[in-house]
Order: C-alpha cells, then structure tokens, then sequence
C-alpha cells in the first residue's frame, strides 16, 4: 500500500500523540497492535474519502473535541425507565458502579473490558478486534480500527440462555470537553436471546463500537436512544457475524446533536439468518446533522436483510443515507430490502442519500428506494378540517412517517417508549398552528 498523503499522516498523529497507549494481556495486546497497523496504513477520514464526502469528519478527528455545552434537560427520564432492566451507567465513558446495578441471571455472563483486559485468556479473545477488521473490506473504517487500538473499557457480555431481562447500557455526559471510547463485546451462543438497550449522551465526543456473535439460532434485539444534548459530536460502529437460523435487530433513535455518524456492517454467514437496522430521526436546525452508513454481506442461502431508515428535517437539518448490500457469489435465495426517506418541514433542510445494491447471484430478490418530500398537503387538510390544530396535525403525520421504522421493534413496550419520545420531541418543536 502506498504510504499515507502528508496531511492524511500529519492528522493521524496529532490524534494519537494525545492518546496513552493502553496496556493489557497477550490477547488484547495483540488486538490493539493489529488495528493500530491497519490504522496506520488507512489513516484518519477526510472530505475525500467516498463515504465520507456528505459528512465532514474533522470535528472527530481533531486532536481535541470540540467543548459542548451541557444541556438542561441532560438528566431527563430515561426512556426505558418503565422497562425491567439492568443497568451500566457509563459517565462521560467512565463506569459508574454506585449507580449500576448487580446482574445475578443464569445464562447471563457480564463483564468490564478494563478488568479482563490484564488477563492472557477470556472469551472475547475470539471477537474483540476480529469483527472490527472483517468490516474493513471493501470500505475502509479507521474510527473503529482506533477504537479497537485504544479503548480501554467498555462492557463484554455472554449469553448463553434466553435472557430474562434486558440489560441497558446508560451514558451520562457531565463534562463539556469530555473525549470518550467504548468498545462492547457480544456473543450469543446457539439457541440465546438477549436484549441491548442504550440511552443517553455519552460525551461531547464519543467514538463507540460494537462487535455483535450471534450463534445459530440466537436471536439479539438491539434499541438505541441517542439523546437531547445539541452540541454532542458522536461516531459509533456494529459489526455484527450472524449464524444460521438466527436474528439480529437493532433500532435507533436519535434526537438533536451537532454530528451523528452511525455505522453497521452485517454479514450474514449461515443458511436462513435475518438482519433487520432501523432508524428514526428528528432533527431541527442548521447545525444539525446525521449519517447512517449501512453494509449488509449476505454470504449464505436464503437470508433476509432489511434496512429501513426515517429522517425528519427543518431549519436547514442535513441527514445522510449510505447503505448498501452486497450478495456474494453463491448466496441463493436473498431477501434484501432497503429504503431511505426523509420528510422535510420546510425547504432549507436536506436529505442525501446513496443506495447501492452489489448482486452476483442470480435467484435473489432485492430492492432498494429513496424518496424525499414535504408533509402531505392533503391528508394535512383533512385532519384539520376535523377541527385538529395544524401543529397536532403534523405531529400526527410525523408519527406515521416514522411508524415503518419504529414497527422493526418487536417489544411493543419498548416500541411504545420510543414513540413517546418522538411526541416529546415533537411537542418541545411545535409551532403554533
């Protein structure tokens, strides 16, 4: 490989010269100095990068973060609170046992990166690291590969039963300069069942990644809130290998924030798996800005994918769609569907999108659509000829723009939590009608 472009090198090591080199077992060791070879080689993302070119990364990249104003509500309900749940508060990425809560559950296997890491064997050995660099080909990531190179905590779960409850990962921003990275490890062995729940705002900048093993016929469910601070700058990674029979589903919401880049790369390796990502945004203001960056491998017979992603946009808010999938040779009998859509409020927000299909077998059915417009002129009349006030009226129609993606939550309880946070938002965003 050719060596890095001057500016592309000088980058890359202003951001590593402020970040201590973490120390740990012979597993872990050997993980950290592969990625930081493979960072090496690819160095930081620019302007120029193919999938970077809608967003612009430097504010991720730069050596510090960029401060970012507490913001008032910061300590608001969590929206999984009326939800059975164990939870991992992480503040400003660092672990808070005091308010964490203790989990005693057969099948259920919980542990801490930063208290594993010293040691020369654990189960995670297997994963950490191995998805991240899988998910390197054929698009270069190199915020994970520092991630995985300089982490020093995040949480390592083992399911090997049908978990009973959820277990929530629960981030407090305290700090307006904090700099975070976490990097989480799941593996559901043949036949589990667990739900991941996540909330809050972890930093004013965060870099996070998860590398998801779901076994044969386990099935993993995955909801994310990203919360209300408006200056937050946040860039987080799933890598996910799933096995045959088994399932994978992961749902996000986000609300406000100055920079969201969310990025998940799915390979589906056994017969007969199901990979559904979701999203749903809300987004107010010029400075607002979100990128959802999709890869989906089918390299098995008979799988299904689904990426369904809703974004809602005013005052000039900016969201970005890149998702592709990609059926390799072999890989008979595909399902993979993909769609895109932006609903916008007013005519300064935008929406970019960039779908792409790669197919090269020939009994597949796969289909991909993007669309963006403004509220439905006709159905806006018709609910206030019934004597609804404009602002309810629009709120109506937003839910039901984002009930498409909102219906990949299989949990009616969580599901419901998530519209409820929509109407808040909505409600706080109104206008008078």
């Amino acid at each position: 490989m050719a060596p890095l472009a001057k500016p592309k090198l000088e980058a890359l090591e202003a951001r590593l010269a402020v970040l201590p080199r973490p120390e740990g077992g012979k597993w872990i060791t050997k993980a950290r100095d592969a990625a930081r070879a493979r960072l090496a080689e690819m160095g930081l993302p620019g302007r120029r990068d193919e999938y970077w070119r809608y967003t612009d990364p430097s504010s991720l990249t730069s050596a510090a973060p960029v401060p970012a104003p507490l913001f008032d509500g910061v300590f608001e309900a969590n929206p999984f609170d009326g939800v059975e749940r164990i939870r991992l508060v992480f503040v400003d990425g660092v672990f808070d046992p005091k308010q964490s809560g203790q989990a005693d559950l057969v099948g259920l296997e919980i542990s801490r990166l930063a208290e594993v890491s010293g040691a020369d064997i654990h189960w995670a050995r297997e994963t950490y690291g191995v998805l991240e660099a899988r998910g390197q080909t054929p698009v270069a990531r190199p915020l994970a590969a520092l991630n995985t190179a300089f982490a020093t905590d995040g949480v390592l779960i083992r399911v090997s039963g049908k978990a009973r409850v959820a277990v929530a990962i629960e981030h407090v921003q305290s700090s307006e300069t904090s700099d975070a990275m976490l990097h989480h490890v799941i593996r559901l062995e043949p036949g589990a069942e667990f739900t991941l729940l996540e909330s809050g705002t972890p930093a004013a900048r965060f870099n996070g990644v998860m590398e998801v093993e779901v076994g044969d016929g386990a099935r993993f469910h995955h909801i994310r809130t990203q919360g209300r601070s408006h200056e937050r700058r946040i860039n987080t990674h799933i890598f996910a290998r799933l096995g045959a029979e088994s399932l994978f589903k992961s749902f996000t919401m986000t609300a406000n924030g100055r920079l969201t880049r969310n990025e998940a790369v799915l390979e589906l390796t056994g017969d007969d798996g199901i990979a559904h990502v979701a999203g749903a945004v809300v987004g107010d203001g010029s400075a607002f800005l979100h990128d959802d960056t999709v890869f989906i491998t089918h390299a098995a017979e008979r799988c299904e994918s689904r990426q369904v992603y809703k974004k809602v946009l005013k005052n000039g808010a900016t969201g970005v769609f890149q998702g592709k999938i990609l059926v390799q040779p072999g890989a008979q009998k595909t399902d993979g569907y993909q769609i895109s859509q932006s609903l916008l409020l007013d005519g300064d927000s935008n929406f970019l999108a960039k779908p792409e299909l790669e197919i090269y077998a020939d009994d597949v059915k796969c289909s991909h659509g993007s669309t963006s417009g403004a509220i439905d002129e006709t159905a806006l009349y018709y609910l206030r000829s019934r004597g609804i006030p404009k602002a309810d009226a629009e709120g109506f129609l937003v839910l039901a723009f984002l009930a498409e993606a909102i219906g990949e939550i299989e949990d009616e309880a969580l599901a419901e939590a998530i519209r409820n946070r929509v109407e808040a938002w909505l409600l706080r965003h109104r206008k008078a009608g």
